[in-house]
């Protein structure tokens, strides 16, 4: 009687703390549109006068996900813009006309500029050269009718990033601008260069996905996959930083079974990531002596620390003075390790967006080893992990 009376309490312990938080979820929801409701509201009757720019009308949100310049020389097209963009988080300045756009351009700070292609005085191939050479770091969208889509493309051409064709609904709008926002996310990341760092005693691990860590003492093989000499002598084997944490969130893991003799090159482990999997070679010949059983449940240990907690297996090595001459250790694996970053970062600029980069229509944008692409994560695998079985 006493164990289900706690196995009772329990679980309405669990169920209580369950609704609370959807209870505060919904709050927190609530609220945040009851703010950018305010601030439509209270922008949708702002007129900003000023010299650059008499039509602007400007509505802030806290902690925007981007700023947006919005110019057609519609306004029921503008006040469509504003109403859906803030409430789905973004701040938003409207303009009626490009010179006016181009003033506010010189001095604000926006992360794109949206504009009409057809448009008195200044049309939108104009705008977004004039942008494109101001702040080549803005990202201009084209507003196209149906009948102008041809058009859309030149202006591509001409430096904007894509284009949005009207009239739109509320989702389609949201989904543009969501997945925009993935993808100058995703350029800027790739535009940063990673570094390598050597963990020692006195400098511990990063875990900023543009640096990567070598621990000294450490052995890597040429399938980014590592080896660490144990006190009694057994081989620790388990996937290296670099490879962690450019592929992502592992799901799940496939270890070996103790005994299991291997040689050199033969499969050792398997990382899974959706219905993605890679079978890494075993860098040493030898037998399983033991595996990392926690993985299973925690396989984010990987990503976490790939050389401590996120090991894969140990190995009693046959053959280790000739299996250990071809990996690299210290400066020779940092020097390496700097020619696979410059090599990944020249395949990534070929295999760059839109392709390359996996959109979601809900939610906020991903890091984009989380949304990698199945040509990308293809190529990565054979390139750099020499990975025979990459299966989707």
């Amino acid at each position: 009687m006493v164990i289900i009376i706690v196995v009772v309490t329990v679980a309405a312990i669990i169920v209580v703390d369950l609704a609370l938080r959807l209870i505060m979820n919904k709050v927190r929801a609530a609220k945040t549109r009851k703010e950018r409701e305010a601030a439509l509201d209270t922008g949708l009757r702002l007129n900003l006068t000023v010299s650059e720019a008499k039509s602007l009308k400007r509505v802030e949100v806290p902690e925007p996900k981007a700023r947006i310049l919005a110019v057609d020389d519609e306004s029921v097209i503008l006040d469509s813009f504003r109403k859906i963009l803030v409430l789905a988080g973004y701040s938003v300045d409207t303009v009626e006309s490009g010179p006016e756009a181009l003033g506010l351009v010189r001095t604000g700070n926006y992360d794109f500029v949206f504009t009409d292609l057809k448009m008195p005085e200044m049309d939108g191939l104009e705008v977004t050269r004039a942008v494109k050479h101001l702040r080549p770091d803005i990202d201009v969208m084209i507003i196209t009718g149906y009948a102008t889509v041809e058009t859309a493309v030149n202006a591509m051409k001409c430096g904007a990033m894509d284009y949005v064709e009207k009239p739109f609904t509320e989702d389609e709008l949201v989904n543009f601008a969501n997945a925009s926002l993935i993808r100058r996310q995703d350029r800027i990341e790739r535009q940063i260069t990673p570094k390598v760092n050597l963990i020692t005693p006195s400098h511990g691990p990063s875990p900023s996905k543009h640096e990567f860590n070598v621990p000294l003492g450490v052995f890597v093989s040429e399938d980014h996959t590592w080896v660490n000499i144990e006190l009694n002598g057994a081989l620790r084997i388990g996937l290296d930083d670099f490879a962690s944490k450019l592929i992502g969130p592992i799901d799940d893991v496939a270890l070996p079974r103790p005994k299991t003799v291997v040689k050199k090159g033969d499969p050792l482990f398997t990382i899974r990531q959706g219905e993605r999997e890679i079978t890494l070679p075993s860098p040493v010949s030898g037998t399983v002596s033991s595996v990392n059983s926690e993985l299973h449940d925690n396989a984010e240990l990987i990503e976490r620390n790939p050389y401590e907690h996120g090991w894969m297996c140990c190995v009693e090595a046959t053959n280790l003075h000739d299996d250990l001459r071809p990996l690299r250790i210290g400066a020779e694996a940092l020097s390496w390790y700097r020619e696979e970053i410059d090599k990944f970062m020249a395949i990534a600029e070929v295999e760059s967006a839109p392709e390359a980069v996996v959109h979601t229509e809900t939610g906020p944008p991903k890091p984009r080893a989380a949304v990698m692409s199945d040509k990308v994560f293809q190529t990565f695998s054979k390139t750099f992990l020499h990975a025979p079985d990459v299966r989707h």
